[in-house]
């Protein structure tokens, strides 16, 4: 009998993840920020200010900005440290108490003895977040930063701000190496919206949750049960010893990756439910789900461990 994925009761709820405001570098209000996610049918965002000393280490509070068919999760993107490039660290973190202790991060350049980003990342989950890698590509990422950042929850693997401003906005071989190295760590496709250029509604979540609150949709987070796109939507996913079935929205293509080059894939018309041997995926320890539909638009599955 094949073994569902998405277990969790209740249903799917659209988030954006990575959103910027006139708390930091955005260019909108967080009250303005909040009421056009709303607009655009998403159920939920964290506003994840810049959490430096120029704009006086934010937690952006919106929870002034709730309704009962939309809420908020405080957040902020971390600074400090920095990369095997010399540059400073990014990293999501939604759900950060107010209270947050900031580090030695007066400005967008590192500050020589200031706190790791293993650290603060680590302090971050150990305070209730979920933490997630920020563009990678656009970053410059090495596999070692990576290794570095054990308290991670997720990878960036789409940054909508970064792909249309410097098509550096994937993740993917950031995150598969550390699958490989049998790293058991999610995906995740945001905005990073400042509103200045076509940064928004490109990238987003769907979590599933009995109730669309922040306490609930944060345990779903950290559980994995959600999925991630850009326009297509992926219904049910159950797994097998030998076959993986998919339903979905009407796509034209349906993939299956693995640790290995080979890949399960399957071209059609309108498919909206299909069966795919894993043969070619071998014994790979894990394997994801991608959906492309006709306009080009992608959803993306979190890994299923075998």
């Amino acid at each position: 009998m094949p073994t569902k994925f998405f277990t969790a009761a209740g249903k799917f709820h659209r988030g954006n993840l990575h959103t910027h405001s006139t708390n930091s570098d955005g260019i909108l209000s967080p009250e303005e920020v909040c009421r056009r996610y709303r607009a655009e049918g998403y159920d939920f965002i964290a506003l994840t200010d810049h959490f430096v000393g120029i704009f006086e280490y934010p937690i952006s509070d919106t929870s002034a900005f709730r309704n009962d068919g939309f809420t908020t999760i405080l957040g902020a993107e971390l600074h400090t440290g920095s990369m095997e490039n010399g540059h400073l660290w990014h990293i999501v973190t939604v759900g950060l108490p107010a209270d947050f202790t900031p580090p030695d991060a007066p400005h967008f350049r590192p500050v020589k003895g200031s706190e790791t980003a293993a650290s603060i990342a680590q302090r971050a989950r150990d305070a209730g977040a979920f933490v997630a890698i920020a563009h990678p590509h656009w970053s410059g990422l090495s596999r070692a930063d990576a290794r570095s950042l054990t308290a991670a929850h997720a990878v960036e693997i789409y940054n909508h701000g970064c792909a249309v401003d410097n098509d550096r906005g994937e993740g993917f071989v950031t995150l598969e190496q550390m699958l490989n190295e049998g790293r058991k760590l999610n995906l995740i496709a945001t905005d990073d919206a400042h509103f200045n250029t076509p940064d928004h509604f490109g990238g987003w979540v769907m979590v599933k949750a009995e109730q669309n609150s922040p306490d609930a949709l944060l345990a779903a987070l950290k559980m994995g049960q959600y999925y991630s796109s850009t326009g297509p939507e992926i219904n049910d996913i159950r797994i097998g010893d030998d076959s993986i079935e998919v339903d979905c929205s009407s796509a034209v293509t349906i993939i299956v990756q693995g640790n290995r080059p080979s890949t399960a894939t399957l071209h059609g018309k309108s498919m909206t439910t299909a069966k795919l041997s894993l043969e070619r995926l071998g014994d790979s320890p894990w394997v994801r789900v991608t959906v492309v539909d006709r306009a080009g638009k992608r959803a993306w599955s979190n890994p299923i461990w075998r």
